[in-house]
């Protein structure tokens, strides 16, 4: 059995987390931190885990999660950063869902994240957690950095176009929206059903802090610099990522070949999904599923591939794709615990 923590338990990620667990056969919860709830009944505060979890929530100690075979950090940034260098020493290996590893230059971090990173050594050492990219990586990492929702749809839609080199890297558009669970389990005006039903808005546009993310993966799959264009949105619905992403083919790019090219660059993969042509994804499709949709279409036949991409935010934006990474760290079935379909309606 693998021992796991959680620290951070409180949040849409966190109880994502635990509903995944719970049926995982090979993982024992061990405990869970909370310092605003410690000493609360997890299922007092999550009913729907009521005779699935006897734990109660715990104010956060090293030394308690040194003892877990593995710590999950579903917390804000800047968090997982103060306790990873003991957890690791003590031979802990550390999944960290936040943004604190996931940049490998620290003056970008710094600059998008404000404050000052405090452990920078680590930054070379963390293994950036997307399956379909890293997937050897990960089977040896100790520290793992969990993409963010936005960047792993991004990232696998345009993927198989950065490593076959049929884009122009320089003029990349992702447009990509997301359910209000993204901002977090929070009290905050903007997240009010009241204000965010019925509308649909940009934000973040002269900047987001997962461009710098996005940007150094797909750098990394084209070997070459990329430029990207993200503008996020906010939808008035709880779950899902929509990603539509727009790239100009250069002279190696065939538009005949491109259905080809995505189904034969995700065959292998157990949750990435290649629509057949003329299909296109939709968020309730992967609703509560770690699994990715996606379709492309040439439009016009002219020079520009158009990718949408789907994937539920809380499970293979965060915590599936968190667990799906523990799976290969712990030489797991990858799928283990995660394979359910999505729920519909």
């Amino acid at each position: 059995m693998i021992k796991v923590g959680i620290v951070g338990g409180t949040g849409y990620t966190g109880v994502e987390l635990l509903r995944l667990l719970v049926a995982h056969p090979q993982v024992e919860i061990a405990l869970i931190t909370s310092r605003a709830e410690a000493g609360r009944s997890v299922a007092d505060l999550f009913p729907s885990l009521r005779g699935r979890l006897e734990l109660s929530f715990t104010d956060p100690d090293d030394n308690a999660l040194a003892a877990c075979d593995a710590v999950f950090f579903a917390t804000p940034h800047n968090v997982a950063m103060r306790s990873v260098p003991r957890l690791l020493a003590a031979g802990t290996r550390v999944i960290d869902l936040s943004a604190d590893f996931r940049i490998r230059d620290v003056a970008v971090w710094e600059r998008w994240y404000g404050e000052t990173h405090l452990c920078p050594e680590l930054l070379d050492e963390a293994v950036y957690g997307l399956p379909e990219r890293n997937r050897e990586k990960i089977r040896g990492a100790k520290l793992l950095a969990c993409p963010g929702c936005y960047p792993t749809a991004v990232q696998l839609g345009f993927m198989p176009l950065l490593q076959a080199g049929f884009v122009d890297t320089k003029s990349l558009i992702a447009n990509a929206v997301s359910g209000v669970s993204g901002a977090g389990r929070q009290a905050k005006v903007d997240n009010l059903l009241s204000e965010v039903s019925d509308s649909f808005k940009a934000y973040g546009v002269s900047g987001h802090r997962h461009l710098p993310e996005i940007e150094q993966g797909l750098s990394a799959m084209a070997s070459e610099p990329v430029s990207l264009t993200f503008v996020p949105h906010l939808a008035p619905m709880i779950r899902g990522i929509h990603a539509t992403l727009y790239a100009s083919l250069n002279e190696a790019g065939r538009a005949a070949e491109l259905q080809a090219l995505f189904e034969e660059a995700y065959a292998d993969e157990p949750f990435v999904d290649v629509l057949p042509a003329g299909q296109y994804p939709q968020t309730r499709s992967v609703r509560g599923a770690n699994s990715c949709q996606l379709a492309l279409t040439v439009p016009q036949n002219r020079e520009t591939v158009v990718v949408t991409v789907v994937e539920d935010n809380l499970v293979k934006g965060a915590a599936g794709q968190a667990i799906q990474c523990m799976n290969l760290m712990f030489d797991e079935d990858e799928s283990l615990g995660i394979a359910q379909p999505g729920l519909l309606p």
